[in-house]
């Protein structure tokens, strides 16, 4: 098996980083790697699998992220994941919203690092594929140099192959998950710390990374950089990514080509009932400071919305963008 190169990913976003989110996202950068939304182990075990796990190939290398507490339903859950043929298991430790701490999982979990060490070790024994933690710094009234040094410490003791670290704690009393996105302050240090601590392990650094060039600067102090809303908003920062990070070419010059290049895909999705707006609300932020980029985003959401929409929607709206910019500007 290939090792996995985590100098650059997308970070798995509920409602955000679908698998029509994911195919767009591959076509600005070969090299990033891409994940699910986070998908809880009961949904994975007795949901439609083929609705929640299908993915297209082009997606590679794609992780599955997984939600649970329970070692055997979560390596129940991994095996099936690496059977769909992901390229890796993702244990979510950070997300903060009620419905996860309710349920026993997400950054409530950094309360119970042993816990957390026994689901990896768990996973570890089902799969080849690497099994990896996103965590917090910490939560509540945590201090984070002992609560990120302990979980850090149980998970690779348990075989964890990379962690993640979101550099901000997370307050599960008192602030909203939309809050929790932005409010407790980032702390990169805290990471970099982690990292000079533990110079072994893999250490990747997600949280308020505005875009490439923080991404090369942070590089200098960890392993890899996860991008998250920057990433989706203004999707055009990814067509620098081979360039500036992996020193290879994009795979398309700009992003009308990316768009115009899924053109096939959308339309087999259309063809299997799946609804334009459904794709094409993952293009929103696709222009910056582009002539017509704002008639683009207009003409998507007046017309992509449209029962029966097709591709001519879109292509009416590419048509709004004045000038074919490079990657840098598109």
């Amino acid at each position: 098996m290939k090792d996995q190169d985590y100098r650059f990913s997308v970070a798995p976003m509920m409602d955000w980083t679908d698998r029509h989110c994911r195919v767009f996202h591959r076509h600005l950068s070969r090299r990033a790697l891409l994940y699910t939304e986070m998908l809880t182990t009961g949904a994975v075990i007795h949901g439609d699998r083929q609705r929640l796990l299908g993915f297209d190939r082009c997606e590679h290398p794609v992780a599955l992220q997984l939600g649970g507490s329970d070692p055997r339903e979560l390596a129940e859950a991994a095996r099936i994941g690496e059977a769909f043929g992901y390229d890796e298991i993702n244990l979510n430790v950070g997300c903060p919203s009620d419905r996860v701490k309710d349920g026993r999982f997400g950054a409530c979990l950094m309360a119970e690092p042993e816990l957390v060490a026994r689901c990896v070790e768990a996973m570890k024994r089902t799969v080849a594929i690497p099994v990896t933690v996103k965590c917090r710094i910490g939560i509540d009234e945590q201090d984070p140099e002992v609560a990120l040094d302990a979980l850090a410490h149980a998970v690779v003791a348990s075989g964890c192959d990379a962690l993640i670290v979101h550099a901000r704690k997370a307050w599960l009393n008192g602030l909203s998950p939309k809050e929790n996105r932005n409010v407790p302050p980032l702390d990169y240090d805290r990471v970099y710390r982690l990292k000079h601590a533990m110079p072994g392990v893999t250490v990747i650094i997600n949280g308020g990374i505005a875009g490439i060039e923080d991404a090369k600067a942070h590089l200098e102090h960890v392993d890899g950089v996860m991008l998250g809303r920057a990433a989706y908003q203004e999707p055009w920062r990814l067509l620098s990514v081979d360039r500036e990070i992996f020193g290879e070419a994009a795979p398309h010059a700009t992003m009308q080509d990316a768009i115009e290049a899924m053109m096939p895909y959308i339309e087999q999705q259309l063809v299997r009932g799946t609804r334009l707006h459904a794709i094409t609300r993952h293009f929103v932020g696709a222009f910056h400071a582009v002539p017509g980029a704002r008639a683009f985003r207009r003409h998507l959401a007046e017309q992509g919305v449209k029962p029966g929409a097709g591709l001519e929607v879109l292509r009416d709206a590419i048509a709004h963008v004045a000038a074919r910019a490079p990657a840098e500007a598109a």
